[in-house]
């Protein structure tokens, strides 16, 4: 698991520094991967078999169902990219948030772990919420913003790993029907976004304030 933790938050400080939404759409497919095989190794060392159930689940919806979806909108979005402007973040500002939430996290949270096998997926796991939050927050591109909503459902789900060896099974399809169904929902109002204002950048939202 030290290792997964290692590539899991090396995916999400990567996702902070991508512009190119194909490439991020392809990051957290790879960090998605990292997650279900955490799923079975979970499942190897507690010898629980709904952590098997778990990993196929992630890897069919998180690993093919919403990079799918999200790649399919993106030839409507005519090659878009980031761009900074007034009210987003930089990348490079992006970047050091999500480091800076690393480092937080595991100053504040280690030393009252009290388990060994917690020591280092529990901050990790708080760690991936405040990267896809400051995702969220500080992009502009709404399939960046999606993707961030991706990267915070993947440390909750991390979370639930470590301190409970995974959620009951009926738990776990709720949470994995609840977040593919609101991918797609969130895919085709990006998608209508693109069609009314020729971008999908969500700060053009402001004019709609009355």
């Amino acid at each position: 698991m030290y290792l997964l933790t290692i590539l899991l938050l090396a995916a999400a400080v990567i996702q902070t520094r991508m512009t190119d939404l194909r490439r991020a759409i392809a990051i957290i497919l790879v960090q998605s991967a990292f997650l279900a095989l955490a799923c079975a190794v979970v499942g190897i060392q507690s010898g629980h078999m709904h952590m098997y159930v778990a990993a196929v689940l992630t890897v069919v919806i998180k690993v093919g169902l919403i990079p799918y979806a999200l790649y399919k909108v993106l030839p409507y979005l005519a090659e878009e990219r980031e761009v900074p402007t007034k009210e987003i973040v930089k990348a490079n500002m992006s970047t050091f948030l999500s480091l800076l939430s690393i480092i937080i996290a595991f100053t504040l949270v280690m030393p009252v772990i009290p388990s060994a096998a917690q020591h280092e997926t529990l901050p990790a796991s708080i760690s991936l919420v405040l990267i896809g939050f400051v995702l969220i927050m500080t992009r502009s591109q709404a399939v960046m913003q999606i993707i961030g909503l991706i990267t915070m459902e993947n440390g909750l789900y991390l979370l639930g790993l470590t301190i409970a060896n995974g959620l009951p099974l009926i738990i776990e399809l709720g949470i994995f029907f609840d977040v593919l169904v609101a991918v797609v929902v969130l895919v085709i109002l990006t998608y209508r976004l693109k069609l009314s204002f020729l971008t999908t950048d969500t700060s053009l939202l402001k004019k709609l304030k009355g």
